[in-house]
């Protein structure tokens, strides 16, 4: 794994580390994400097709009631996200990471054969509704547990790359979602039930093979430290780090995280051996863990960015502007909008995140995105594109610009704020609030994505292509906050994340992101001069 760039180790470290064990556990997570990004492309196109609204009786409603349809298949699955995500939080405090992602995976496969199953002859949706559902609530489990699983388990040099195969796998999955629908269009008749049976069924594969891997797994040691286990702990850290259980590398991992975790606990209640009931109500009431609280704000602040990024107007006016410039194959074009962002995600988190860490793409990346939308607020409002209308050849000019504009938005936010608030997530929360970390920035994204969705048909009505200047003001207004609040976390080990956000009373607000470990002369590591900031 030479190969890869990664972020400066925190101390020597032996090359075993960085092996086959780490990324193949770190893939095996991930395959469950790929349902996530698969089940929020497919659905849509899905319950369109004649077959689907034939067998379901969907084709004999009124257009109110057809709508009431579509959307309660799209707002239950989001719902059952939502929760998922809170449940998780009682699965991964007491159950763990590993059986969290085994029983979300259990739940999505269920929910995945109820809705592939469907009940044609009665032509009732009360299995489709109930497989949504249950999607969703597997799906909200997976995106809570996955990021902190990876990160847990992860040698901090190169803990973005591999925390960032949850963005490379949802991006995948919903390439994957648009492929089998653009194939079914053009290659099978929509009047045949397979028509939606198929995508329904694909559904399957991911869980599936998450399922059957789900033997190579290994508890994430510092869950393990958590509760007590400290053998098992040593025995894990020995199989994924490639060293022998006694090993001095071994030893100071356990060392960090056991000296994290009693450190917060006693801070937070005078015990070192707290529940997690004392430690949250420690919390709740310690005014010295202001940086603690500042943390949460943080992740919610960063999912409401990512929601108000203008993701979703893109894809919302995209069909318009590729047909106002004669593009007529739109969906083909749609679908190499999203290769675009599949394959920037893939590039930039596999071999550039753990170098130009996190901070300074989150900029570049809003800034250059603002542009984009720039614009196109100013082609729409002067071009005036419309489907199926005669343009000027200023307007098709201007088009084609647009048109580029959509492909490099797609490529700039592959690397920015789409991904990178998962992997910041992950990162900076101390073990013993992990499990409620998780959980929360899930809760976020199904929180604001809802939101979102609700508010931009609206937008659209109202503001028309003053909605892309909105967005593109949030952007910019996100690189804004991201240049004073967003920290350099790239190879700080997790206890160094205290020093990072302060975990005292005093702070220096706007400060910069800390420096992590220098090294001497002859090859000694010193501890870092961390520079302490809050996040406000």
């Amino acid at each position: 794994m030479t190969g890869f760039a990664r972020a400066k180790e925190d101390r020597p470290t032996p090359p075993e580390v960085y092996n086959w064990r780490v990324y193949a556990m770190a893939l095996v997570i991930s395959m469950g994400v790929l349902t996530y990004g698969y089940d929020s492309s497919f659905i849509g196109t899905t319950i369109t097709q004649k077959s689907f609204q034939r067998d379901f009786g969907m084709d004999k409603m009124s257009k109110k009631e057809l709508n009431d349809v579509s959307s309660n298949l799209t707002s239950i699955y989001s719902a059952g996200g939502f929760f998922g995500a809170l449940f998780a939080f009682f699965s991964l405090e007491l159950l763990g990471r590993r059986w969290t992602v085994i029983l979300s995976d259990i739940v999505f496969i269920v929910g995945a054969l109820f809705c592939t199953i469907g009940t044609v002859p009665s032509r009732s949706l009360g299995l489709i509704y109930t497989g949504r559902l249950l999607t969703g609530l597997g799906v909200g489990g997976i995106a809570a547990v996955s990021p902190i699983y990876i990160a847990e388990i992860s040698p901090p040099a190169i803990r973005g790359r591999l925390t960032g195969f949850f963005e490379s796998f949802y991006q995948t999955g919903a390439v994957i979602g648009f492929s089998i629908n653009y194939g079914i269009v053009h290659n099978l008749d929509t009047n045949d039930s397979n028509a939606w049976r198929i995508p329904m069924a694909v559904q399957l594969i991911p869980a599936g093979i998450l399922a059957l891997m789900a033997p190579i797994l290994k508890e994430s040691p510092t869950w393990l430290l958590k509760r007590g286990r400290e053998e098992e702990a040593y025995q894990v850290y020995s199989f994924i780090r490639m060293l022998p259980a006694d090993h001095e590398y071994i030893a100071e991992d356990v060392h960090f995280i056991k000296e994290g975790i009693a450190k917060e606990r006693a801070a937070l209640v005078g015990s070192t051996n707290a529940t997690l009931g004392r430690v949250m109500k420690g919390a709740a009431r310690e005014s010295s863990l202001k940086g603690m609280r500042n943390r949460f704000l943080l992740v919610f602040l960063m999912f409401m960015w990512q929601a108000w990024s203008g993701a979703a107007a893109i894809n919302y006016y995209s069909p318009t502007i590729f047909t106002s410039i004669g593009l007529t194959d739109v969906t083909l074009w749609t679908g190499i909008y999203g290769v675009i962002k599949a394959a920037g995600s893939i590039i930039f988190f596999t071999w550039f995140i753990d170098k130009f860490g996190r901070k300074w793409p989150w900029i570049i990346s809003s800034l250059a995105c603002a542009f984009c939308q720039y614009y196109l607020a100013i082609y729409i409002a002067i071009g005036h594109p419309e489907t199926g209308v005669p343009q000027s050849a200023s307007t098709v000019a201007g088009g084609k610009g647009a048109t580029a504009m959509i492909m490099i938005f797609g490529a700039a936010w592959s690397f920015g704020a789409n991904g990178l608030p998962w992997i910041i997530s992950a990162e900076i929360f101390p073990s013993s609030l992990r499990s409620i970390s998780g959980p929360f920035a899930a809760m976020s994204v199904w929180l604001w994505t809802y939101v979102v969705t609700r508010a931009l048909p609206s937008m659209y009505t109202s503001m028309g292509w003053g909605v892309y200047v909105f967005f593109a003001t949030c952007l910019v207004c996100a690189s804004i906050y991201a240049f004073f609040f967003i920290h350099e976390t790239k190879g700080l080990r997790v206890d160094q994340m205290d020093e990072l956000f302060g975990f005292e009373k005093r702070h220096q607000v706007g400060a910069p992101a800390a420096k992590a470990f220098a090294e001497d002369d002859d090859g000694e590591t010193t501890k870092a001069k961390v520079v302490k900031s809050e996040v406000v």
